[in-house]
C-alpha cells in the first residue's frame, strides 16, 4: 500500500503530515541536544568525553544504578549503555562494584570527576532554561503541555511494542 493510499482518509490526511513533521523534529532535537552538549565540552576544554557519555553522567546524577536500571528508565538502549558505562569506568568518571546478591549485575556511581561533568551539563541546562524563560520561548505551562503530550506519545508507542494495538 502506497503512502498516498494510506493517507487517503480525512483523519489521516489531517494528522499524518503533522505526525511525520513531529517525528523528524524529535530526531533533529535529540541530535541538536548532543551537538549543544559537545560544543559546551569543547568550550570548557573537556575533549575526552563525548556528549552521550556526558548526558549519561548527568542522568545517573547522585544515584547508584545498574545498566538495566538506566535502560528501564528509558534513557538508553541495548549495548550502547553497557559500552558507555565501561568506557566511563575506564576513564575514571564512574566507580563500579559487583552486586552482592546478583554477581552478574554491576552497580555504578559517579566519581568526583564524573560529578564535575554532571555539573557542567546541569549548568548548561540551567542557562538554557533561564534563557528560554527570559526570551519567552517557553514558560511553565507550555513545558507542562509539551511534556504531557510527549508522555502520551511515549505510552502509545510503548503499547504498540508490548500489545500491538
Amino acid at each position: 500500500m502506497s503512502m498516498e493510499t494510506q493517507i487517503g482518509t480525512p483523519a489521516r490526511a489531517g494528522v499524518m503530515p503533522g505526525y511525520l513533521e513531529t517525528l523528524a523534529l524529535l530526531e533533529r532535537l535529540h541530535r541538536l541536544l548532543l551537538d549543544v552538549i559537545k560544543d559546551e565540552f569543547e568550550r570548557v576544554g573537556a575533549l575526552e568525553i563525548n556528549a552521550v557519555q556526558a548526558l549519561l553522567l548527568f542522568n545517573v546524577g547522585d544515584n547508584e544504578v545498574t545498566a538495566g536500571e538506566l535502560k528501564s528508565r528509558g534513557y538508553y538502549q541495548g549495548s550502547n549503555v553497557s559500552y558507555n558505562l565501561k568506557k566511563l569506568v575506564e576513564m575514571g568518571y564512574m566507580h563500579h562494584q559487583r552486586c552482592e546478591i546478583d554477581r552478574r549485575s554491576v552497580r555504578v556511581r559517579l566519581t568526583t570527576k564524573g560529578r564535575a561533568v554532571r555539573d557542567v551539563v546541569a549548568g548548561l541546562f540551567l542557562r538554557h532554561a533561564d534563557g528560554m524563560a527570559e526570551r519567552d520561548i517557553l514558560d511553565l505551562e507550555t513545558l507542562m503541555t509539551i511534556t504531557d503530550t510527549l508522555r502520551r506519545v511515549e505510552r502509545y508507542w510503548g503499547d504498540q511494542i508490548r500489545y500491538i494495538y
